[in-house]
């Protein structure tokens, strides 16, 4: 086989000819290294030297964008402050300048609705395991375009089923690392089962959370049951679901066995896109009356008004 070897020249202009999936939704990106904000899309490029890349070293978020608002801005970068700090992880400049990095990105993407990715890597340093080959810490953000979701996404609701992918270490599951290969797993498994997202188990037997998303249920009491968050990263949404939730039911953190979850009247999924969604069908059974409950119902309006208050406006409101 003859491997061409190209010019600096040739190699860059070939390589912004490619063709990437999902760049269209690409508004800006920032990265750390150049110090600024990008809008074309095809530089949208990370080092395979950064320990991000070939090792997994990093924390992420993923944040949304309604109404020209980011949601939950400041909880989404506490976590990743608590993710950074388990792993020794400093970012390349303050954390207030994450936040105000954030804000501009958002703005420069100019779009009300969407997504925002933070990535904080180990940065650039060699091929090998050692996070020491790294003397700067890399930072990375993308905003992506975006709509909102229809009401009949809410009214429909989710189906799910049991996962074969064991949840995740206690001390890892605590950690939003870029390293998501069983998050990814269970998003094949879910395609495959032809159901919307399968549910992680611990090795106790115990609901841990879906790939992307935390889940809880309401039991024969009345009660909004909570897994543990020990193999469960803690949702940002669910945190602030269960409080919306305590001002009119019990809600509780428990470990919660497949059995237990046979027997909801309504199991709900919490997520930043989601919200808060009824799982209407679990395992091919119905759920409840296989339909959305009366706290799915309930809960989700007055959640979507609790993010909307803990969000941060980046856009002006006729630019909305």
């Amino acid at each position: 086989m003859n491997v061409p070897v190209f010019s600096s020249q040739a190699w860059n202009e070939r390589l912004l000819e490619l063709p990437r999936k999902g760049a269209a939704n690409v508004t800006a990106f920032y990265e750390h290294r150049l110090g600024g904000i990008c809008l074309d899309s095809r530089f949208l490029l990370v080092p395979l030297d950064d320990h991000m890349v070939h090792r997994g070293d990093a924390v992420f978020e993923s944040l949304s964008f309604r109404d020209g608002r980011i949601i939950q801005l400041d909880a989404h970068i506490g976590r990743m402050q608590r993710s950074s700090e388990r792993l020794a992880l400093e970012p390349p400049c303050s954390w207030d300048d994450v936040r105000d990095i954030a804000i501009a990105v958002a703005r420069a993407g100019a779009e009300p609705y969407g997504g925002l990715k933070i990535l904080l890597g180990r940065g650039c340093g060699g091929l090998g395991v050692d996070p020491g080959e790294c003397p700067e810490a890399s930072l990375y953000m993308v905003a992506t375009r975006g709509k909102p979701l229809p009401s009949s996404f809410w009214e429909k609701g989710l189906t799910a089923a049991r996962s074969g992918v064991p949840a995740k270490q206690a001390w890892l599951a605590q950690i939003k690392s870029t390293n998501y290969l069983a998050n990814a797993m269970m998003a094949k498994e879910a395609r495959e089962k032809g159901v919307d997202l399968t549910f992680s188990f611990d090795e106790q037997g115990f609901l841990a959370e879906a790939a992307v998303a935390n889940v809880g249920m309401v039991d024969s009491q009345g009660r909004l049951l909570i897994p543990e968050f020990r193999c469960a990263l803690p949702g940002t949404t669910a945190i602030l679901a269960e409080e919306t939730a305590a001002v009119f039911m019990p809600v509780l953190h428990m470990d919660i066995t497949e059995e237990l979850l046979k027997s909801a009247s309504e199991i709900l999924v919490f997520g930043t896109t989601p919200e808060c969604v009824a799982v209407t069908h679990y395992n091919g059974f119905a759920v409840g009356g296989g339909v959305p409950g009366p706290v799915a119902k309930k809960l989700r309006p007055l959640l979507h008004e609790a993010l909307l208050e803990h969000s941060v406006p980046f856009m002006n409101a006729t630019a909305c």
